[in-house]
């Protein structure tokens, strides 16, 4: 959701310049500054803003800059000043008070300064909303841009879980043997071989392996990766979606770890949940 756009346009002595920027947040959230000027065409730029920006906290700054023949600002009615600033001289002269800031005072009294309101022109306004779309299409474009550079290293992401996961799967039958040989050895040294009740042995062993068993967990583990490609892929905004399957990932991952009973799937479950991590930070900036 991070995006950046910029344009700007000179039009006769007068330069207009928008610039947009967002960061991540679940919600919309509009900071629009423009001149005051243009102040009634507030709603109509938010409007723009809520059907092309979909989710972020987003700044749009928009500035003008006159050439200095066109400058509007204060006018200073002197005659008042002045006749002001007298009155003040005399009262100071009287009281014999310091007479420091009678100038700053006479400044400060009503209508000895008055603003100029700057009036809309139409040709002015069209030039200036131009310049807004411009830099909303430059800011759209940009995450455009950003979204692909993000939708590569999703797919690296997911392609390493699945890596870790053919490992997983060709190390997960050996460990069968392995367990029975464990225990067997475990039983014999403990009570002695004759003494050892195979059939009994036989139907713990079936037991046990049972709980170790991932089967399912790889299933879903397959899914759940080939459901998250298919979404990465699909042209809707799917950020929170996206989110949710990762969640899903993280369950089955969890699980084969706490079933692995073998250090080398053990490391590997330790790859695929830092992989996973990297995938919910990068979500953070989709849609």
């Amino acid at each position: 959701m991070t995006g950046f756009g910029l344009a700007a346009t000179d039009d006769q002595n007068v330069k207009f310049a928008v610039e947009i920027k967002s960061l991540n947040s679940k919600f919309l959230e509009l900071n629009l500054k423009l001149p005051r000027a243009y102040s009634d065409k507030e709603l109509l730029l938010r409007n723009i803003c809520s059907k092309e920006i979909e989710r972020g906290k987003v700044n749009v700054a928009i500035n003008i800059e006159r050439s200095d023949d066109n400058q509007k600002g204060a006018t200073i009615n002197t005659a008042l000043l002045t006749r002001y600033y007298k009155q003040l001289e005399e009262i100071n002269n009287t009281l014999g008070a310091n007479a420091a800031n009678l100038l700053q005072t006479a400044l400060n009294f009503p209508e000895v300064i008055t603003y100029t309101e700057e009036e809309v022109d139409e040709n002015d306004w069209e030039v200036l909303h131009q310049t807004f779309l411009n830099a909303l299409n430059n800011f759209n474009q940009f995450r455009v841009d950003e979204g692909n550079v993000l939708r590569a290293d999703l797919e690296l992401r997911i392609q390493n879980i699945l890596d870790f996961f053919a490992q997983i799967d060709h190390l997960a039958p050996l460990r069968v043997p392995q367990v029975k040989a464990r225990l067997t050895q475990f039983l014999e040294d403990a009570v002695g071989k004759v003494n050892v009740d195979q059939n009994r042995f036989e139907q713990e062993l079936i037991y046990y392996i049972d709980k170790l068993d991932i089967t399912e967990e790889k299933t879903r583990l397959k899914s759940h990766c080939d459901y998250f490609m298919a979404t990465l892929k699909s042209k809707d905004a799917n950020g929170k979606k996206l989110g949710f399957i990762s969640q899903e990932i993280g369950r089955e991952i969890n699980t084969m770890g706490a079933k692995a009973n073998d250090a080398q799937i053990q490391q590997l479950v330790v790859g695929m949940k830092e992989e996973l991590e990297k995938i919910k930070e990068q979500l953070l900036n989709v849609l």
